[in-house]
């Protein structure tokens, strides 16, 4: 890596006689795939992710050499990126610029203030990174095990130096740790050993390969005893775990580097605390008009808040059956892709695969549905959409769940992680001329994308405009609304749960279990929930000052694909390209 950024940096100079003829933006662009190339060498399983598979065969082992390589990778980035005065480049460029300067100082801030590392026992997880080169098809399997065993073998170095990373972990983080690493063990067992079994590889490969599997095992399982020791170590001690919430400076700063929002952390609580006011005034107004038609002559609780929530309980008692749960997602696709062909909202690739699967073990413990796309690289691989099952509930909490995912509310979630919100804006997002666009891509906008499809959908008819497809949306965008509120709440307020239950219970009026989820989710992370009313809004309030501007010439379709022509950019420069 140091040989290439010489020659990048020597390439950049705009000093360099043989350079004198070329453009900065054609520099530029030199610049960015070296770049890139020097990224995935510096995060070999974050590479692997996106479908790039140099360094399929290289495990990281996050110790101290580690951290002092990346800060070298930052600060020979920051020398370069200052060789380009961004007047000189065009529009688009200006932004990949931009997203760039933002990953270096985010990147920065996390090793160095943030420190996650030290109190995040769950971001040491192996499980992912072996998964992936299973279930992929880059290379014939024989190759991709041989890419396994080298990876293996740093697998017990990997688990050591996450021993010795962890400082003072939050019992919550601790928690996940313990859950999501039991699933990766998992990984280790089963399907791996049947494909080595089916393999090609030699005897002398196969013994090798068993070996560092029982290793891996191992060092997992030693890594989960470690966990248990020191929570059983410092349980009662005072000073033990360190406290979840981060407080108003560091939620400051980590909103300003992961969102990238023209507002303030503070500034996107208040908006969101207004938006739930006037949600609830039209819950009411719907609740008026239906309630004799699910309540018969039941009285009007004068609390018009309870009115709603009543309202909601009867209505929600329409759901799909437990065991049917994952198969009715799957039978919704093909409604909602007919949907979008027939109203010409946005065009979708047939060829991209999308496929419905149980949430794999390792991943399990953060958020009950969610995509996992192939990236840039990988573009012909298909796009899950992970479900969790819901064996693991007792019979009320599954009827719990299913109530909050009802027949209204289940459809809605399905437009949010698949049609046309995740599954189709991340196939976009593949296709987008540039790869730091798709690679650095902003959480805000992507999430932001899918929950401004949900409203979109029903404003152009999905549900019939039903009164109880309504309501059920708007307590459903109180969720997302809600999200900001109780993230900003915990972490910088510092509401506590009964607190953060009272909202989400009888403001948002959720389901029990759904409640807890979404605190349990709160205390291990931190911004990552602003991110869906922050996008929402910005998006939303983008379109509707276009259509405002450009009057009867506004198309629809043609807005969706150019905004999601800019790969994952985060909507502030979205707006700034679309309007230029």
């Amino acid at each position: 890596m140091p040989l290439l950024l010489g020659i990048l940096l020597y390439s950049c100079n705009p000093e360099t006689e043989v350079q004198s003829s070329v453009s900065a933006d054609d520099k530029f662009d030199a610049f960015k795939e070296s770049f890139i190339e020097a990224l995935w060498a510096a995060n070999p399983d974050w590479a692997t992710y996106v479908g790039y598979y140099k360094y399929a065969d290289v495990l990281t082992i996050p110790n101290e050499e580690a951290k002092q390589k990346q800060m070298e990778f930052i600060q020979q980035m920051r020398d370069s990126v200052a060789l380009f005065p961004p007047e000189t480049l065009s529009p688009n460029n200006q932004t990949d610029l931009k997203m760039i300067i933002n990953y270096l100082d985010k990147t920065d801030w996390e090793l160095n203030v943030f420190k996650l590392d030290e109190w995040n026992p769950a971001s040491y997880n192996v499980g992912g990174s072996i998964n992936r080169l299973l279930i992929s098809d880059y290379a014939p399997l024989d190759d991709r095990l041989r890419d396994m065993m080298k990876k293996m073998e740093n697998i017990p170095a990997y688990y050591e130096a996450a021993q010795a990373n962890i400082k003072q972990p939050s019992l919550e983080y601790l928690g996940l740790a313990q859950q999501q690493n039991q699933g990766a063990r998992g990984i280790f067992e089963g399907k791996i050993v049947d494909s080595l079994e089916q393999s090609g590889l030699t005897d002398d490969e196969k013994t090798l390969f068993k070996e560092r599997l029982d290793s891996s095992k191992k060092a997992i399982g030693q890594y989960l005893d470690f966990l248990t020791m020191y929570q059983k170590q410092n349980h009662d001690k005072e000073d033990g775990f360190r406290d979840f919430r981060i407080g108003k400076e560091l939620f400051s700063k980590k909103f300003e580097f992961d969102i990238v929002s023209e507002y303030t952390a503070e500034e996107m609580y208040n908006k969101a605390l207004a938006h739930k006011a006037d949600l609830h005034q039209k819950m009411i107004k719907i609740a008026h008009e239906i309630w004799e038609k699910h309540m018969g002559n039941t009285p009007k609780p004068e609390d018009e808040l309870k009115m709603v929530h009543e309202l909601i309980l009867k209505v929600s008692q329409r759901h799909v059956k437990r065991e049917d749960f994952i198969k009715s997602i799957r039978g919704q696709i093909p409604e909602l892709t007919a949907f979008v062909k027939e109203k010409d909202l946005l065009y979708l690739d047939p060829t991209k695969p999308l496929e419905v699967r149980p949430t794999p073990e390792y991943m399990r413990g953060f958020a009950g549905a969610s995509i996992s796309s192939p990236g840039p690289y990988d573009k012909n691989a298909p796009t899950y959409y992970n479900v969790t099952p819901l064996d693991h509930y007792t019979e009320n909490d599954a009827e719990s769940y299913l109530r909050e995912y009802n027949h209204y509310v289940l459809q809605i979630l399905n437009i949010h992680e698949a049609i046309p919100g995740h599954y189709a804006q991340l196939v976009y997002a593949n296709k987008a001329p540039s790869l730091i666009k798709s690679t650095l891509g902003n959480g805000a906008m992507i999430e932001g994308w899918a929950v401004y499809t949900e409203l979109m959908m029903l404003e152009e008819g999905y549900g019939n405009h039903e009164p109880e497809m309504w309501l059920m949306y708007h307590k459903w965008n109180l969720r997302v609304t809600c999200n900001t509120i109780i993230d900003y709440g915990i972490h910088v307020l510092g509401w506590d749960k009964e607190k953060v239950m009272d909202v989400l219970l009888n403001e948002a009026f959720q389901e029990k279990a759904e409640a807890d989820g979404k605190w349990r989710r709160a205390t291990v992370s931190q911004v990552q929930l602003c991110s869906y009313f922050s996008g929402f809004k910005e998006i939303y309030e983008f379109r509707e000052n276009l259509k405002e501007q450009q009057g009867a010439s506004f198309q629809l379709k043609d807005f969706h694909e150019q905004f999601l022509s800019y790969g994952s950019a985060p909507v502030k420069y979205v707006k700034e390209l679309m309007n230029e």
